[in-house]
């Protein structure tokens, strides 16, 4: 069992959860609520990811990321190494990568509130951010831990955008589905299988404890 690569992945889910949750409630929000020129532009961008290849998403955010690019270069002046092939690069690429499953679910859990009740926080004399805290995040938080789970599960499992973008340097980018990879590859099938079931365990517990907290606060709210 590669428990470093498996602590790295439980890092680079965690980081981009933490960078996604304010993006998943501000966007999706607004995705809800606004109607704008470009509006259906702007939701075919967000969810890109999910009908591209990981392979060819991934070659872009390489090439994007690259010593030669505007962001690398300006990555290197700041901080002294480059984005691709690290660990911050991964973080980066993870949350591009995972902007549907942090946002859709969010911007249908806005949805799901009646105008009305807007439109009284409003007529109390509620501020936007007043009313988004005290009002409407109450009722769509069901949407937006969906949001964070999706997220947190998705990066935990994901392949080509970390092979691509951060290879497989032990301790730095190699990730538990790396790790995997690479024990089918060496016919190691009885590492390859633990380190599997620890995923899946990982992400049933994730999903129950999820679910076991949405009925209980929905017990509550009700």
């Amino acid at each position: 069992m590669d428990w470093t690569a498996l602590g790295l992945s439980l890092r680079l889910a965690a980081w981009t959860v933490a960078l996604l949750l304010p993006v998943s409630i501000l966007a999706g929000r607004a995705l809800a609520y606004r109607r704008f020129r470009g509006r259906t532009l702007v939701e075919a961008l967000v969810m890109l990811p999910l009908v591209l290849p990981p392979t060819v998403f991934g070659f872009y955010l390489l090439v994007a990321f690259g010593r030669d690019s505007a962001l690398g270069q300006v990555w290197q002046s700041l901080f002294g190494s480059q984005l691709v092939f690290s660990f911050e690069g991964l973080v980066v690429a993870s949350v591009i990568f995972n902007l549907p499953f942090a946002i859709q679910p969010a911007q249908r859990g806005f949805e799901a509130i009646a105008p009305e009740v807007r439109e009284a926080a409003r007529c109390c004399g509620m501020s936007p951010m007043a009313s988004l805290w005290r009002v409407e995040l109450p009722l769509a938080w069901p949407g937006v831990l969906t949001a964070m789970v999706l997220t947190f599960a998705h990066t935990l499992g994901e392949f080509g955008i970390v092979l691509m973008v951060g290879g497989s340097i032990p301790g730095e980018t190699k990730t538990i589905a790396i790790a995997i990879y690479d024990e089918v590859q060496a016919f190691d099938d009885r590492a390859a299988g633990i380190m599997s079931a620890v995923l899946v365990a990982i992400s049933l517990a994730t999903i129950a404890l999820t679910l076991a907290l949405s009925a209980r606060l929905g017990r509550r709210l009700g």
